[in-house]
Parts: structure tokens; sequence; C-alpha cells
């Protein structure tokens, strides 16, 4: 029997969290409430913020993202990365990019982004050159072959940002899981089994997001 979900953060802590947060912009918004209500996987503001941070922080210029949906976490990323960086959208969804692209020029943000419709460890292999970021949410069966994938595209001192890496809980449990929850695990226990070219922290916030220091 499969175990329970737990929530990572305990719920009155998370709305605390919200709670500080300052007042978004009606594009974001719009995006949270859409997200809500469709059950469209987004990050969410208090990830959000994180998101932004970890580009000013970096100093990222060039951001790759493995599973972009709507553009919620894009939207962070090209505010992140300011007018002279470039953000790579991709998802396999035609109707998602289409959205995107609404949102993102709402936002202010889309020439800063360049957006690829495909499988996105595909579309990633697409664009040359090295990257400050790569921020993977795709499927998660996906995540250690994206993994493996990311970790050349970054130049050193780069960082890998992962979403959804505490998976409910489900990381915990001694059940094996099904296949999202082994491959979130084998991603967790990767990206801390070699000191040789990363490290790595996973931040217990939300669902758990893991940043990896390229080496």
């Amino acid at each position: 029997m499969a175990p329970k979900d737990l929530d990572i953060v305990h719920p009155r802590i998370m709305r605390y969290l919200e709670s500080l947060i300052p007042p978004r912009d009606p594009v974001l918004v719009e995006m949270e409430e859409r997200a809500e209500r469709e059950g469209i996987p987004i990050v969410g503001p208090v990830v959000g913020r994180l998101l932004y941070q970890l580009a000013l922080i970096s100093s990222a210029k060039r951001v790759m993202e493995l599973g972009s949906a709507i553009g919620y976490s894009t939207m962070w990323w090209a505010r992140g990365v300011g007018p002279s960086g470039t953000v790579w959208y991709s998802d396999a969804s035609e109707e998602n990019a289409h959205d995107a692209i609404a949102y993102l020029e709402r936002g202010g943000v889309a020439q800063r982004v360049h957006v690829l419709v495909g499988e996105a460890v595909k579309c990633m292999a697409a664009v040359k050159g090295k990257f400050d970021i790569v921020f993977c949410d795709i499927d998660k069966p996906g995540y250690p072959a994206a993994l493996r994938a990311a970790m050349p595209r970054l130049k050193r001192g780069g960082l890998l940002v992962v979403d959804n890496t505490l998976w409910k809980g489900r990381v915990t449990k001694r059940w094996g899981g099904d296949a999202a929850t082994k491959a979130v695990k084998r991603l967790n226990k990767l990206v801390y089994a070699s000191d040789d070219w990363a490290y790595s922290v996973v931040l217990p916030l939300r669902d758990g997001v893991t940043v990896v220091v390229k080496r």
C-alpha cells in the first residue's frame, strides 16, 4: 500500500511564509489563480522568489528551463536575469507554450525568453553554449536522465535547480514507490554521491527544491 502524502512544510508555516510576500503584479496573480483552478503545476510565489534570488546571487544571464508549463517559473527567471539575460522555455505542449507567450508578453519579459516546444532534454540539446542555471521541473521519471544531460551543459559554478525533490514526502518511505518516486529518490542520491562534480543541498521548501553547484 502506498504511503500517505505529507505536508513538507507545515500548513501554518506555509501560510505564514505566504503572508510575508509583498503583493505581486496582476499577471503572476492571474497565473497562480489559474493554476489553482485548473490543477496546473507551478512552483508558487514562495519558490518563485527563491528562483529570482538564485538568478540575482549568481548573476545568471543564461537560464535553461526543463519543463515550463504556462511560464510561471519562466517569468521569475526572466525577471531575475534582467534585460541583458536570456531564458529558454521548454514544454511539450504547444497550447502551454502559446499561453506562456501571452503571459510573458503581458509581464514585460517576452523579449528575454526563447520558447521551445518539444521534449525538454532534446530542446536543451538544440541550444548551443553553456548555461548559468538549468532548472528541472519535468515529469519525475525523467529526472535522472535530465541530471545526466544538464550537468555537462552548466558552466563551472553554475546551478542545477530541481523542483519537487521531497515529492510529497514519498521519498522518506521504505516502500519502493512508483516510477516517479523512484526517479526522484535516484536523483537525490546522485547529486549527493559525487563531490568531484557537484555540491548539493535539498531545501525543505514547499515540495522540496534541490540546488546543485557545479564544481
